[in-house]
């Protein structure tokens, strides 16, 4: 079985990536519900994933 919080912060940051490439209203908003997935599923992952989510949290700040 996947990891539920893995699952939805990789849909978080897309959804912020998304917001960011369309200058949208709610970037600032999508990339801090980003954030709060990225930390929710960082403590409940394994290694690998962690590492995964180390990338995505990289992809996130270059988003400021």
């Amino acid at each position: 079985m996947s990891n539920r919080l893995f699952q939805e912060a990789k849909k978080a940051v897309m959804l912020a990536k998304e917001a960011a490439n369309e200058q949208a209203n709610h970037t600032n908003e999508a990339i801090a519900i980003a954030k709060n997935a990225l930390s929710s599923a960082y403590a409940h992952s394994n290694v690998a994933e962690k590492a995964q989510l180390r990338q995505l949290q990289e992809e996130l700040d270059h988003l400021k």
